[in-house]
């Protein structure tokens, strides 16, 4: 049997392509400040766009607004079914550092700020980004109380859906529970798939599921260079005539039909070699071969 990606899956109950653009990398090093090329950043976005992407991940914290102001600028007034995710839960210090804001005043403050620098009256779907996985048994501001801020929001129209990210099941089961969400946006990849819990509650539940690090995590050594290094990865990838990469990431596809694909770069080649990916087809001996691949141990 031959696997054949859709081209087309959910985010929610929004119709979407199932590779959209994550638009971290648009920022400077260490997602602070302004990327090198801004003027190529923003013809990336475009051709992103014009290439049939309907999808971009964003936050106001990258960079900080450096990320939503090139999405504005190279983008707005945005086409008809666009869709744009953001995240919340976070700020920056005046170095770059990342600082917790998961308080309801915080995460309804965050949302305001994502309104204005994208110029939009409501976000398609607003993550909150929580610290359980990489902090976990530190102390966080309830659950309850954040869902309650997001779910009101929604109540005024100002986002669409609800997602969480950085979170292990219960949380998920929680949000599913009492809010409703729209994905999930965890950490998962052919090298990494200790996020297969939190992917099957997102299959019970018919809940779409975004991967970050979805090549693997470089701080755990994963990565592109990780993929290139294994014999079963390469072994397919010789076979359709692609990269590593690109096998790594069409295995995301053919896990779940409501996964969605988010990669990020800032050149137009990458970019298409990226979307080129949903036309790769596995099949059984290539999905079998992938599972023989070692997985590593990021540090989330």
């Amino acid at each position: 049997m031959t696997t054949t990606a859709t081209h087309s899956s959910f985010l929610g109950d929004k119709p979407v392509q199932r590779i959209g653009f994550g638009a971290m990398q648009l920022a400077g090093p260490g997602v602070f400040g302004s990327h090198s090329d801004p003027d190529g950043c923003r013809a990336v976005l475009r051709r992103a766009v014009e290439l049939g992407v309907d999808h971009i991940d964003t936050a106001q914290f990258y960079g900080p607004d450096i990320v939503n102001d090139l999405i504005r600028e190279a983008l707005h007034p945005y086409a008809e079914g666009l869709r744009l995710v953001t995240k919340v839960g976070a700020r920056r210090d005046d170095e770059g550092g990342w600082i917790p804001d998961q308080t309801p005043a915080g995460l309804t403050a965050q949302v305001e700020q994502n309104l204005r620098s994208l110029d939009v009256e409501r976000i398609d779907l607003v993550n909150l980004r929580r610290f359980e996985r990489d902090a976990p048994g530190t102390d966080e501001v309830p659950l309850a109380d954040q869902l309650g801020a997001l779910a009101a929001l929604r109540e005024a129209g100002k986002i669409d859906l609800i997602g969480v990210s950085s979170v292990q099941a219960d949380t998920v089961r929680t949000a599913i529970e009492t809010v409703g969400i729209g994905c999930v946006q965890n950490p998962y990849s052919l090298l990494d798939r200790a996020d297969a819990e939190v992917l099957e509650v997102c299959r019970e539940h018919d809940v779409s599921y975004v991967p970050y690090f979805p090549l693997g995590s470089a701080f755990g050594g994963g990565g592109p260079k990780a993929l290139a290094a294994d014999e079963h990865v390469c072994g397919v990838a010789e076979k359709h005539g692609v990269s590593p990469s690109q096998v790594a990431l069409a295995w995301l596809l053919a896990q779940y039909d409501r996964l969605l694909l988010i990669p990020g770069t800032s050149s137009v080649a990458h970019l298409e070699q990226n979307l080129a990916v949903v036309d790769i087809e596995l099949d059984d001996a290539d999905l079998a071969a992938l599972e023989h691949v070692t997985p590593v141990t990021p540090e989330h």
